[in-house]
């Protein structure tokens, strides 16, 4: 099964050894770097929009350019892994990915908890009117998804961090429709303003997207653990473990 996991990185750092893993330098634009398989400023790209749209740049970067069965995304410090009786057992490898992939159409985080609802943990943390000027454009270009918009910012459950793994078919697809929204978006909203982290807004908006997509194509979910490898204390001796004893 050709399947390729980008790990989103802008920095040296550890990566697992595995055939699935393929490193990917977002941000790339301007950078010399020899750390990275993967750069994601060259052919049809958007590199230089990274600031804004984090490891969207990756996506659409993966989206334009590279050809393979299923796709995934990970981060340089969160993978997914497979646990036992609550225990880190492994970080995903090609099998595992495989072996998902049998049974879902595609692989997330486990939910995350929004109090009081989505929007409004949004609007406690961002710009709320960014996410009300999204919800028009969607009812704009895609009426059919705004009902489903509107009932996952009104609830109370999301999945955050942009990771999955997917067949290219659905993630094209998603491509399309994400990143027709979010740069009729970045058309409509002033972000001159903001601060460094507030300018992130187009990577903040997908987070909330991605269950929109998934929800109204009524896409077959598969939920799966994340790993934070910087962590303190037992975190960072359990990815010590991994690094020495499973690759």
């Amino acid at each position: 099964m050709d399947i390729k996991i980008l790990i989103a990185m802008h920095k040296p750092y550890w990566r697992p050894k595995d055939k699935a893993y393929h490193s990917l330098y977002v941000g790339a634009r301007g950078r010399e770097a020899d750390w990275a398989q993967l750069r994601d400023d060259v052919g049809d790209n958007i590199s230089a929009k990274n600031p804004n749209f984090c490891e969207l740049t990756g996506l659409y970067w993966a989206w334009k350019n590279l050809d393979c069965e299923y796709i995934g995304l990970c981060h340089y410090r969160r993978y997914f892994i497979r646990r036992i009786l609550g225990m880190s057992l492994h970080i995903f490898n090609h099998k595992d990915y495989a072996k998902a992939m049998e049974k879902c159409d595609i692989m997330v985080p486990k939910f995350t908890r929004c109090e009081p609802s989505v929007f409004e943990r949004y609007a406690q943390a961002h710009h709320a009117e960014d996410m009300i000027k999204t919800g028009e454009i969607i009812a704009e270009l895609y009426p059919e998804y705004k009902k489903t918009f509107d009932e996952v910012m009104a609830g109370s459950e999301t999945y955050y961090l942009n990771m999955f793994c997917t067949r290219k078919d659905i993630f094209n697809n998603y491509c399309e429709w994400l990143f027709n929204i979010l740069f009729t978006l970045e058309q409509r909203i002033d972000i001159s303003d903001y601060d460094d982290y507030q300018k992130r807004v187009f990577g903040f908006i997908s987070e909330r997207l991605f269950m929109v997509f998934i929800k109204h194509n009524n896409l077959k979910v598969g939920l799966q653990d994340v790993y934070y490898l910087d962590k303190g204390g037992w975190h960072r001796k359990a990815q010590l473990w991994l690094q020495k004893k499973i690759y």
